[in-house]
């Protein structure tokens, strides 16, 4: 089969499996799926994950044209509402990806507008971010890679202050998690103490997969959307590298365990699919000598993830299912789940590989 016949195959089967998903969960977010049966963990107010399901349903309106499936995106977008002054940096993963795909809806560019200008009311000047927040509970001084994909281009959208606060979150965040010495995993979470500053948070450690796509992605948003000196372009493409070589997303597996230290351990098809998109807009880094490398290494992910991890129709689970994704190990939470995050990015993927999505505008 063809590259275009195996990924309009599997992003047909992920958005089919979205409009059953909508019809099961209702006025309800999608958190994980059991991977017996199909059957989602859900919230009522969307959580962090809220913003990819609403993407996931303006990718599935994208590709049907149906005004229902526009207004299943529309709506889902509206519940986001609540987020968007919310004290937490993962407003930007709700509140970007939830509108990004939203082209022509009134409502969803409102509500992002309305975020971005809160978010940046929301940076610290003396701490050079955006704090992790305490919406989600837990201490409110914190830094984390997750923190700051989607934030990222939320902050740039409000124009010149908002474009410097994003250089500033960023380059904070670098400062914090990349490595002193240039080698090894980057340090995902930090917590801030009034007397001894920044001290390093235990969970999650080291070796968190997602986490480095994560922080992947941000850096591929940031050279793509960069506009003025303060954003040191220079210094994010050397980043880039150094979590493209130590971090192995070049030659390591195609679909990385949660857990870098623990390679028999449960494997994180989202981490796999973030980084896939992230590989993807990296390749589109005008000028940048890693093109080539990257447009390839993305296209192998998506196709593993597509063949090896993606359910077929006529078995006895629901077909589309991204498997394999593991929402929290150290917790022991849906380890071995379809995750609506994973579906998201494995459906933004795949669009962006047949041309149906511009990865410079989401």
């Amino acid at each position: 089969m063809t590259a275009v016949g195996w990924a309009e195959e599997a992003l047909g089967l992920v958005l089919r499996r979205a409009g059953e998903t909508s019809e099961q969960v209702g006025d309800r977010f999608p958190l994980y799926a059991d991977p017996a049966d199909g059957r989602w963990t859900t919230t009522g107010r969307g959580s962090w994950t809220g913003g990819f399901w609403a993407g996931l349903l303006w990718l599935r309106a994208g590709r049907t044209g149906s005004d229902a499936d526009r207004t299943a995106a529309s709506a889902a977008t509206a519940r986001l509402a609540p987020w968007a002054e919310a004290d937490t940096a993962t407003r930007g993963l709700i509140l970007w990806y939830g509108t990004a795909l939203a082209a022509g809806d009134a409502a969803a560019r409102a509500l992002r507008e309305r975020a971005a200008k809160a978010a940046v009311g929301a940076f610290d000047p003396a701490l050079g971010l955006v704090p992790w927040g305490a919406a989600l509970g837990g201490a409110r001084l914190r830094a984390r890679t997750d923190g700051v994909p989607g934030l990222v281009t939320l902050l740039a959208s409000a124009g010149p202050e908002g474009q410097a606060a994003a250089a500033a979150h960023l380059h904070s965040h670098l400062d914090l998690c990349l490595p002193r010495e240039g080698a090894g995993r980057p340090r995902p979470a930090w917590r801030r103490d009034e007397t001894r500053g920044w001290t390093a948070d235990a969970d999650p450690a080291p070796g968190w997969t997602r986490g480095e796509a994560w922080l992947l992605l941000a850096l591929a948003d940031a050279l793509l959307l960069a506009q003025s000196p303060s954003w040191r372009t220079d210094r994010l493409a050397r980043a880039a590298e150094l979590l493209l070589t130590d971090c192995a997303m070049l030659v390591g597996p195609l679909v990385p365990p949660t857990d870098a230290h623990r390679p028999d351990g449960p494997l994180d098809t989202s981490a796999a699919a973030i980084t896939a998109v992230a590989l993807l807009k990296l390749a589109r880094v005008p000028g940048a000598a890693w093109s080539t490398a990257c447009a390839s290494r993305a296209e192998a992910v998506l196709h593993r993830l597509a063949q090896d991890h993606l359910t077929r129709p006529g078995g006895t689970r629901p077909a589309g299912m991204l498997l394999d994704g593991c929402y929290d190990a150290h917790g022991g939470t849906a380890v071995r789940h379809e995750l609506v995050w994973g579906d998201f990015f494995l459906a933004l993927g795949l669009a962006a590989l047949l041309g149906r999505a511009d990865l410079r505008r989401v």
